[in-house]
């Protein structure tokens, strides 16, 4: 394939977030210090500064067992249905950190220790209930959104993650350890269509809008559908000859020559467009694009750690612009194409420049073979 390089002039990459680090734990650490700090300089006596601490500290655990208390109510007429009908597995939801009782044990006992206020330890336990049932009654310590998504992401429970797997086990990592085979197949019959090996794999279209559309020349003028590959036919969860099967597809680019691709939608943002557009799902559009975008990192992840799916697929993830483009989907894949075609002429030729040469010239040769190793002429001196 001697075709010059071409390139979308305008390309803007989708920003696709990376995993939270652990900045707020860290950021957490820099204001303690610096809270300590500030209650160093501010030079108060010891024992009335130990008592307010602890009496605070005290305070956010009444909170948290005030808190699980609440949610042990509802449990308890759920116990059959989610905790196996155990009692102590509906505590132990309720009520995960187990530090919880023993500290307030200890901060309470501290705080009998350093009483001298005059007041009762009963009248200080009830203020600080009272404060904290109005606060969880207010529901001032819900989570933010943040911390939501953080801890879905961490957990893996997002409905990108489920839907990620379950387009990976239940068909990626069925079809794409296939497919160079089709590839192989499909050359030995056009030899000339497909030149360059690193397009030898199935480029899966990503819109992060989740606009997945179900004809593709239909979508873009310069693409134009070729033929099916081979198709792959499994029994699979009880359907006798389930077919998988993909389209060959030919992108026009703007010198007006093919480039030839097997090429679909990632069918799982159907899923999640969907559920965007029914009431029922309550999923915003902001939650879609959140989700979409954590579908493809959740997919690439998965693909790397794949031995099987290696080179045999190539993720295509985009932003659509708000000025709708006749053209832009055929650019985007063409942008791919070109990389996968550079990609290629840099292998061959680092190849070709660290294979050692087989064949030695005669200097190199006589200078292996010493003088003893050569043929010795037979003895002619009667013997």
């Amino acid at each position: 394939m001697s075709r010059e390089p071409w390139r979308p002039r305008h390309r803007r990459a989708p920003l696709i977030p990376e995993p939270r680090g652990g900045r707020a734990q860290r950021a957490v650490c820099v204001l303690l210090a610096l809270c300590a700090g500030a209650l160093l300089l501010a030079g108060e006596p010891l024992v009335p500064t130990a008592r307010s601490l602890i009496f605070h500290f005290a305070t956010l655990q009444i909170g948290a067992l005030l808190k699980g208390i609440c949610y042990l109510t509802e449990e308890i007429f759920h116990l059959h249905s989610r905790h196996h009908g155990s009692f102590w597995k509906a505590l132990s939801s309720c009520f995960p950190p187990r530090w919880h009782g023993p500290m307030l044990l200890i901060c309470g006992s501290a705080y009998v220790a350093l009483l001298g206020d005059g007041q009762p330890l009963c009248l200080h336990l009830i203020l600080a209930s009272l404060c904290q049932l109005l606060v969880l009654a207010l529901g001032l310590q819900k989570p933010s959104a943040v911390e939501m998504s953080e801890m879905s992401e961490r957990s893996k429970q997002n409905v990108a993650h489920g839907l990620a797997w379950s387009y990976y086990v239940g068909y990626l990592k069925i079809v794409l350890p296939r497919m160079k085979k089709s590839m192989e197949e499909f050359c030995r019959v056009n030899p000339n269509l497909l030149a360059c090996r690193k397009t030898w794999k199935l480029h899966i279209l990503i819109p992060l809008s989740c606009d997945v559309y179900d004809d593709l020349e239909k979508v873009d003028s310069n693409i134009q559908y070729v033929t099916d590959l081979t198709e792959t036919t499994l029994a699979r969860a009880g359907t006798k000859k389930r077919v998988y099967k993909h389209s060959l597809y030919a992108i026009r680019d703007e010198e007006n020559q093919l480039w030839y691709c097997a090429v679909e939608y990632a069918t799982p943002l159907q899923s999640l467009y969907a559920m965007s557009q029914d009431e029922c799902a309550a999923f915003s559009r902001e939650e879609r694009l959140e989700q979409a975008k954590l579908f493809y990192r959740t997919l690439e992840e998965i693909l790397k750690g794949s031995k099987e799916c290696a080179d045999a697929y190539r993720l295509i993830a985009y932003e659509e612009p708000e000025e709708a483009e006749t053209c832009f989907l055929s650019r985007e894949i063409m942008w791919h194409l070109q990389q996968e075609h550079r990609e290629e002429i840099t292998m061959l030729e680092g190849n070709h420049l660290h294979t050692p040469s087989m064949a030695l010239d005669s200097t190199e040769l006589n200078l292996q073979i010493s003088v003893s190793d050569l043929p010795q002429p037979l003895r002619t001196d009667g013997f």
